[in-house]
């Protein structure tokens, strides 16, 4: 018996000493855990936006930046307010001038900040970021040069029209859906238009030329341009063109009708004639959606462009080749954009503060779309995402020369008083019947061919 006795002390002795031993490694392991986490470098970051406003007006990204620095508090964000929005570029190139570059900056035009060497290449740290790997691979595309990735999509927005049912339905028509052939969607301009009671087709066709070769043709982009080279003497160009001049100069949209006219409508100004029931397709992008079901008074859905394909536009952001810390600086811009955790942040902060999404997410995973949709459910803007595997990316802030070749570069052709019009006035002279496209779209083609040709070759320099 006490032989029994002696073991079973012996066996409470082993366990208490063994379970001292387990808390003692417990400790050290926490008091370890506890001391790398308070070795890590504290780190400022500094960025700059456009999109911050005020800090009383405390909007969703800079309580965005509050939770970032809750989460990594080793990591302070500063926001840099030297950065003029009304001189963006101007004003980056001073700060690097200066050696005060922001680490993080918004991008005005990415191929402008690859010229003056700006940016740090991120394709290595993309690589290996798995959230990344969701981000739309034309969306990521649209953001290399020379194979190698300069930017980082900050929000994402879609493209397209919006539709008021409620007048389709009064006029005991077929609302136009996401998906609606050209034809069709020209059609319903046309039906739902009444100029008399006030109704007006669309808002206006100046985008024509932008969308419609790409709704009429697959292997055409926005304003034509596919893998830099535009097709501007195509038959979808002209066509584009020569509808807009149908609606514009017969009456079906509101922006363009005669003072006279516009007095039928209710509203002082196209917004308000939209808002108010005035207008049965309108252009627009989706940072407009999250304001809709407060201001409009009828029911409407996002329908995107005529055949089916999304339309996208974003918002990117550069990492400066100068930063000190690289890691961090694309840590803070993936919890701002791509991030599944920061975007999940950003829809839970919007809901609890009573701030609208300002952008959709840019990164596809279904837990960050089934979020976004909790919140904002547009049935066409989720057919939007189910088509993103063949979408368009608007190249205005990507594509080296596409802002002279759409609007600034002159043609030598005259228009109106204007003996040497740029190309975006001689666009303009097609869509209001002043000159015959097909005059002049072989001559457009090759100037626009050119000037990407131009900025492509000094940027390889």
């Amino acid at each position: 018996m006490k032989k029994i006795l002696s073991i079973f002390a012996m066996m409470a002795l082993l366990f208490a000493l063994a379970a001292c031993t387990s808390d003692k490694t417990d400790n050290k392991s926490k008091e370890k855990d506890s001391n790398k986490d308070a070795k890590k470098e504290e780190v400022t970051i500094s960025f700059a936006s456009w999109g911050l406003g005020t800090e009383e007006e405390q909007n969703l990204d800079r309580l965005m930046i509050k939770a970032f620095q809750d989460k990594y508090p080793h990591i302070k964000i500063q926001i840099d307010e030297s950065i003029n929005p009304a001189d963006w570029n101007g004003s980056l190139a001073a700060a690097a001038s200066g050696g005060t570059m922001p680490d993080v900056f918004m991008l005005a035009q990415l191929p402008m900040a690859i010229s003056n060497d700006w940016l740090l290449d991120v394709s290595e740290l993309a690589s290996k970021d798995k959230d990344f790997a969701n981000v739309p691979e034309a969306v990521q595309e649209s953001a290399k040069f020379d194979g190698k990735l300069y930017a980082i999509p900050f929000a994402q927005h879609f493209l397209g029209f919006l539709v008021n049912k409620d007048l389709f339905n009064a006029a005991n028509l077929d609302a136009p859906e996401y998906g609606i052939s050209v034809e069709d969607f020209i059609k319903s301009i046309k039906d739902v238009t009444n100029v008399k009671a006030g109704v007006a087709g669309i808002n206006h066709p100046f985008t024509f030329p932008d969308w419609y070769p790409a709704a009429a043709n697959e292997n055409l982009g926005w304003f034509t341009y596919n893998n830099g080279e535009f097709a501007l003497d195509s038959k979808e160009f002209i066509s584009a063109v020569n509808t807009a001049k149908d609606i514009w100069t017969n009456g079906y949209a509101y922006e363009t009708l005669p003072d006279d006219q516009k007095a039928n409508f209710k509203g002082e100004n196209p917004e308000e004639v939209w808002l108010n029931g005035g207008v049965g397709l309108k252009w627009d992008g989706t940072w407009t959606t999250g304001h809709l079901n407060e201001q409009a008074g009828f029911e409407w859905d996002f329908i995107g462009i005529p055949g089916g394909r999304t339309a996208v536009t974003n918002d990117f952001v550069g990492i400066s080749k100068s930063t000190k810390h690289p890691e961090e600086a694309f840590l803070f811009s993936k919890w701002m954009s791509f991030g599944k955790e920061g975007f999940l942040k950003r829809v839970e902060i919007a809901d609890k503060e009573g701030k609208t999404l300002n952008s959709l997410p840019v990164n596809s995973d279904q837990e960050v779309l089934d979020a976004y949709f909790e919140v904002l459910d547009i049935p066409g803007v989720r057919t939007a995402y189910e088509n993103l595997d063949n979408a368009i990316v608007e190249p205005v802030k990507t594509a080296p020369g596409y802002i002279p070749a759409r609007w600034e570069a002159p043609t030598g052709v005259k228009v109106g008083d204007n003996a040497n019009a740029t190309t975006a006035a001689l666009i303009d002279s097609f869509m209001k019947g002043e000159l015959k496209a097909e005059d002049y779209v072989k001559q457009l083609d090759q100037l626009a061919d050119q000037q990407v040709k131009e900025a492509t070759e000094a940027l390889n320099k």
